[in-house]
């Protein structure tokens, strides 16, 4: 069994949230609350796992300049638009 001092603010709106049939105990909000907390760090395990592999893959020379990228972005746009002008 956990035990917690919430304080009175999160004890108040989970009594709120209960008292208004939202949720059926305080327990239900709690346990909600734990499963999005573990959602969250889930999700910034995966984060943290993606940014390491592109940092990875940088350090590998796997990687291309931002510039370069850009400036290929730019270059294929400026085609679509000048096709597209030249069929107007």
């Amino acid at each position: 069994m956990i035990s917690a001092d919430l304080g009175k603010q999160l004890e108040n709106y989970i009594q709120q949230l209960v008292d208004t049939g939202r949720y059926g105990s305080k327990s239900e909000v709690l346990r909600e609350g734990v499963r999005l907390v573990q959602d969250r760090e889930t999700r910034l395990t995966a984060l943290d796992a993606s940014i390491m592999r592109g940092i990875s893959d940088a350090d590998a020379g796997r990687a291309k300049p931002a510039s370069d990228v850009f400036d290929r972005l730019e270059a294929k746009y400026r085609a679509m638009a000048d096709k597209a002008e030249k069929s107007a």
